[in-house]
């Protein structure tokens, strides 16, 4: 039985959600070995967010796909201070697709601006992606950095700009060197072999009603329209990573959707360590806590294709069996 009168009826207005949520997704199961700087590199991106993004109809949601408790602390901190409006904590790991599925409807924006957390954002990463979004027609998606994406997830920008009297489309080596390798060796591509795709780069670049944009995109950032992921989810997936995640991609061009880039880089992918930019921004010594060593003759051999393929297997093996949820039934 009700006893007294509820309060929140005497309100007379609610408050509308922004025009555009940006989607932000951690993972930080602890922070040691390969996540030892993972929760400072999330402080970055959101740091980078809130001091880059000058548009005010802007919300932030996090989708934490079952960190630990340090990261945990954290966003509830943030959420308490008001930079995170929505936040989802997840009890276990969903994957990235997964996290997707629930991220991306639960966003009350028309626009979705999705995030890795390990993304560094620069001054006009927004405004220059909706420019291209709303210019160009049948946008699917638009990352805020230019680099060599898979041809054959964005042959409906291709077919398009073929076809379409107004789009000026012209191939050609548009991605400066040193953008191109600050991202693949980012990846942890060698330095030799970044460079032999440097030689043989080809991009369409496309003017389209005097804005220009290059051909592709990538699911770790990018801008869409809610309405439009919509069509595409919930999506199929079977693993936390790995090639579902390009489900995204396949099912936006497969739809005739446009996947486009800006043509700076205006975000960065950081991975799992402090760059020195992002260490001034947090008030951090630019300089690595410790020294570089040479590396002992046990490292470089590691590095060898055959037992680094090796190791790398094991390492995935034994965070399973640390980290991965108890099946049911089971006496974990």
């Amino acid at each position: 039985m009700r006893v007294g009168h509820n309060p929140a009826k005497s309100l007379t207005t609610v408050r509308k959600p922004a025009r555009i949520t940006v989607v932000l997704l951690t993972y930080v199961p602890y922070t040691h070995g390969y996540y030892a700087q993972s929760l400072d590199v999330f402080r970055a991106t959101l740091t980078s967010l809130w001091r880059h993004t000058p548009e005010a109809d802007v919300e932030v949601l996090v989708f934490d796909n079952g960190s630990g408790p340090e990261m945990r602390a954290y966003l509830l901190e943030q959420h308490r201070a008001g930079r995170i409006h929505y936040l989802i904590l997840s009890r276990e790991n969903l994957g990235v697709v997964g996290a997707w599925n629930i991220a991306f409807q639960a966003a009350p924006g028309q626009v979705i601006a999705y995030a890795d957390g390990d993304v560094f954002f620069r001054p006009g990463w927004l405004s220059e992606s909706l420019r291209i979004l709303e210019t160009f027609p049948r946008v699917g998606m638009v990352t805020a950095r230019p680099f060599a994406a898979a041809a054959e997830l964005w042959t409906a920008t291709r077919a398009w700009a073929e076809r379409d009297p107004e789009a000026e489309a012209e191939w050609g080596r548009f991605i400066p060197w040193d953008v191109f390798r600050e991202f693949n060796v980012g990846l942890g591509q060698d330095e030799a072999q970044v460079r032999a795709a440097y030689e043989r780069l080809r991009v369409l670049r496309i003017r389209y009603r005097g804005v220009t944009a290059i051909a592709g995109a990538s699911h770790w950032q990018f801008v869409a329209y809610k309405r439009v992921l919509q069509e595409v989810l919930p999506l199929d997936y079977s693993r936390p990573m790995g090639s579902d995640v390009r489900n995204l991609d396949r099912a936006l061009n497969e739809r005739g959707y446009l996947r486009l880039m800006t043509p700076k880089p205006l975000v960065d992918h950081m991975g799992n360590t402090l760059p020195p930019y992002a260490r001034a921004l947090l008030g951090q010594d630019a300089a690595p806590t410790r020294p570089a060593r040479q590396r002992s003759w046990l490292a470089r051999w590691a590095q060898r294709r055959p037992f680094r393929t090796a190791l790398l297997w094991m390492h995935d093996r034994i965070f399973e069996w640390l980290y991965a949820p108890p099946q049911e039934g089971s006496d974990a």
